[in-house]
């Protein structure tokens, strides 16, 4: 029993030098909160009932010779790289990712630095060339994704900054484009859909309402520019007077023309 017991202790060692499959380093944290060896903060969340402070580690462990040391670059027995990559405020030990920190995030951000900048009012970085071209929201990275209700702003999964300002997961995104075309939370269209409204304006030319319901009228509102407006019922669609959309919803009861009653 004791032999199979220092077998499994063996093996689970070896497992845990080969690293894991959220990060390539050289080294274990040790968590304050518990005082056991873990690859990195999410092995530990994953076999934990707690999660583990990445800003209050302050030792880890060679991978190599097992010293217990205090958090840096490289072991200070043999000299082992723990990460290409290394922040002291993170403890994020890596390959390097052209990663960096952002004091305004409080987290490191996978870079390069100069391709981001930090919105104060999103209090997020984004990509440059969305600067001045984005609908700001104010602290929208601490808000949870609203498909899978994960957090967003610490995710090491990519954000997916919409039109309307608010954020999906990359994979959530691409997931609800294989439904849907609309945000979640607020209805407006999550990509560019002028195209698609071109090819319904053929459909709804070529598509006339029966004479009971050709001057029948319905106001509606459009989740794209939030405007209200009054236009012809039709079954495949009715198109916003203002910006053109078709993400419309009815807003009214149907109207018939007087000389229709």
């Amino acid at each position: 029993m004791a032999s199979s017991t220092l077998e499994d202790g063996a093996r689970g060692q070896a497992q845990r030098r080969r690293g894991c499959e959220h990060y390539d380093r050289g080294c274990l944290l040790k968590a304050p909160c518990c005082d056991k060896l873990y690859t990195c903060r999410l092995c530990h969340d994953n076999n934990e009932d707690h999660q583990l402070d990445r800003f209050k580690v302050k030792e880890v462990q060679c991978i190599n010779c097992e010293k217990i040391q205090r958090a840096q670059q490289t072991c200070e027995e043999c000299s082992t790289l723990f990460g290409e990559y290394y922040c002291s405020v993170c403890h994020l030990f890596d390959k390097d990712k052209k990663q960096y920190h952002c004091e305004n995030c409080g987290i490191c951000r996978i870079g390069p630095k100069e391709d981001y900048f930090h919105c104060l009012k999103c209090n997020l970085c984004l990509a440059v060339n969305l600067q001045g071209k984005h609908k700001c929201i104010e602290n929208v990275s601490r808000q949870d994704c609203p498909i899978c209700l994960e957090d967003i702003h610490t995710s090491r999964i990519v954000a997916r900054v919409l039109p309307c300002g608010h954020l999906l997961h990359k994979t959530c995104y691409e997931g609800m484009l294989k439904e849907g075309y609309r945000c979640p939370l607020c209805m407006h269209s999550a990509l560019d859909m002028s195209r698609h409204w071109r090819q319904l304006d053929d459909e709804v030319a070529q598509t006339p309402m029966p004479s009971e319901y050709q001057n029948m009228t319905v106001d509606i509102l459009c989740n794209d520019c939030n405007g209200r407006s009054t236009v012809q019922f039709h079954i495949l669609g009715m198109k916003c007077n203002i910006c053109e959309s078709y993400n419309t919803t009815q807003a009214g009861r149907y109207k018939i023309s007087l000389d229709q009653q």
